[in-house]
């Protein structure tokens, strides 16, 4: 563990440095390797994680809960009516008397100024399981399936299609602080925010990425070597749903886009995934799908991040 991350916290990855970044992947590649050869990796013998959840998850919750043991500790789940958060208690309440009880909190939110009141308050490292502004442990564990299928990010071209939301915002950041060029199309009013595109525009000066955010999809497809997309209406947006099928239907990622990209391009998706809306059924589940990758290499990522920060 090259860079001294203890005690950091992880709200989004506008805070991490392009070294920190790397050393998240280099631990994870190492977790991921002895994972599979079946050597012990007890990094957090005896310690607790907090994993508080206002939303549902498949992927985030057991890819945390199963990291922690597969690292020698232990997870606590507490949803929705498991604590008194914001009911009868406040954040910064509810984040104090946590630091006196665990060794992390893992927080999957609405609001990102949760997340930031959990950091204000807590003594202990808080990790961004997702927030509505940012999901940064996917993202990380995105950039590094990216390395494992193409050796690296620095040059590549991503194409992120659909909405302006939390995947999109931490995509831009996490591209231009690694040097890999980025393109977000969206329909008009969709766009993603301008000050976290402006994060992304600082964060790529020292690289070389390019920035790109446009209303055209073959504009951005093409060339790319990686096509992203993301779910039309997500979690709090089911009243919107059949109207943004309807304004999003020129961004699915089919094979008439996907064709402006380059041959051997790579197709990821957070999950979970509407086969038939942002994505068709040949497209994900065909050769050029890495998504169940993603969703493993959350699981060695997180551990990575727990591991340097706990």
């Amino acid at each position: 563990m090259a860079v001294n991350m203890k005690g950091r916290n992880l709200a989004t990855l506008h805070d991490l440095t392009l070294e920190e970044m790397q050393n998240i992947f280099s631990v994870c590649a190492d977790l991921k390797q002895k994972y599979r050869t079946g050597e012990a990796t007890p990094l957090l013998k005896g310690k607790t994680l907090a994993m508080i959840f206002q939303k549902p998850s498949t992927r985030t919750r057991v890819s945390f809960e199963a990291g922690m043991t597969h690292l020698g500790g232990h997870a606590l789940y507490l949803g929705p009516n498991d604590l008194q958060l914001k009911r009868g208690e406040t954040i910064a309440d509810t984040a104090r008397v946590l630091s006196r009880y665990v060794d992390g909190i893992m927080a999957r939110v609405f609001a990102h100024q949760d997340i930031l009141d959990l950091c204000e308050y807590s003594s202990v490292p808080v990790i961004n399981g997702l927030s509505d502004l940012t999901h940064p442990c996917q993202v990380l564990a995105d950039l590094f399936t990216i390395i494992e299928k193409r050796g690296e990010l620095k040059g590549l071209k991503m194409a992120y299609m659909g909405d302006g939301n939390n995947m999109a915002h931490s995509l831009l950041v996490g591209c231009a602080k690694t040097g890999m060029h980025i393109s977000v199309a969206t329909p008009k009013g969709y766009e993603p925010k301008a000050d976290i595109a402006g994060w992304a525009r600082d964060d790529a000066r020292p690289t070389g990425a390019r920035v790109e955010v446009t209303t055209d999809p073959v504009t951005a497809v093409k060339d790319a070597n990686v096509i992203y997309t993301d779910v039309w209406a997500g979690m709090g947006q089911e009243n919107e749903h059949a109207e943004r099928v309807k304004t999003f239907q020129p961004y699915q990622v089919n094979s008439a886009l996907a064709a402006h990209a380059k041959k051997d391009y790579l197709f990821m998706h957070c999950l979970p995934a509407h086969r038939g809306e942002e994505v068709s059924a040949e497209i994900i589940d065909g050769p050029n799908s890495v998504v169940f990758d993603q969703a493993e290499n959350r699981l060695h990522v997180q551990k990575a991040i727990m591991a340097l920060l706990m």
